[in-house]
């Protein structure tokens, strides 16, 4: 599959999406943000697909909104706020919904810094490593005059907390990659030359286990926090009826049983 933005590549059950604009630092123009929003269909369109690996060509994953094009700005009838509104409801968000709610495990290589709408796009991944040369910036209110979006305020105080998504937003200083570990705002943070390396292997994890259940434990956790313990327990209990019974569960009890190592096919 070909794309004008990202690179799109498929094998053993992963798909590799790479964004594709490195001299521009893989800037989200909105070319990129629909080639985002149509690889995702096709990752959830491909029963074969068990595992997404998203990263940057060049030095950078992602510096933000390509803010060099007037695609987000100009838009007849309307004042240049309506119409970044507009492109957000129209093409940014809809990328976001797709991503996050796509039925297979994401994993995210950050390869250099993740500034603005990218550190947004970043922590769409369920399991994100970065390279330790890697930062992460919220510069929307520091250089711009405008608030995250992309879902930042959505992942930031879950992640780190109220105090510390406010600092990172309202001041728009850079986060180092073992920071944003030691935060719990990413899963690990490994040297520069083994990210990909590292991001592949656990790509081949996921592409090789119980498919069904990783998207269960995706629901559980994207879903918003039940009130009670009663709520959550209820909802635990239907997941946990339904990959009863698949064929993954089957072969993981006969697996355990055997003192072997289960063979899982995500059904």
């Amino acid at each position: 599959m070909k794309f004008d933005t990202l690179l799109f590549e498929k094998h053993a059950g992963i798909a590799r999406v790479t964004l594709n604009r490195p001299d521009k630092l893989n800037a989200l123009s909105l070319s990129l943000i629909e080639d985002l929003r149509a690889a995702a269909a096709a990752v959830d369109a491909d029963p074969e697909v068990r595992a997404v690996l998203l990263t940057g060509a060049g030095h950078a994953f992602s510096s933000g909104a390509d803010l060099t094009r007037d695609d987000f700005f100009q838009n007849p009838g309307r004042s240049v706020g309506q119409s970044i509104g507009q492109s957000l409801t129209d093409h940014f968000n809809p990328m976001v919904s797709a991503w996050y709610d796509l039925r297979v495990p994401v994993v995210v290589a950050v390869n250099g810094v993740a500034a603005g709408a990218g550190m947004s796009l970043a922590l769409i991944g369920d399991i994100v490593v970065a390279a330790r040369s890697a930062t992460f910036l919220q510069l929307f209110a520091p250089k711009l005059g405008l608030m995250p979006d992309l879902g930042s305020t959505f992942y930031l105080p879950r992640l780190v907390g109220t105090a510390r998504a406010k600092g990172l937003t309202l001041l728009g200083d850079a986060l180092s990659a073992q920071d944003a570990v030691d935060w719990g705002l990413i899963w690990a943070c490994v040297e520069d030359t083994t990210l990909l390396e590292h991001a592949q292997k656990l790509a081949q994890r996921f592409a090789g286990g119980p498919t069904q259940a990783f998207r269960r434990i995706k629901a559980v956790f994207n879903a918003q926090p039940a009130a009670t313990l009663s709520e959550q327990l209820a909802f635990e209990a239907i997941a946990q009826a339904q990959l009863g019974d698949t064929k993954d569960f089957a072969e993981g009890v006969l697996a355990f049983r055997a003192k072997r190592a289960p063979s899982f096919t995500g059904t």
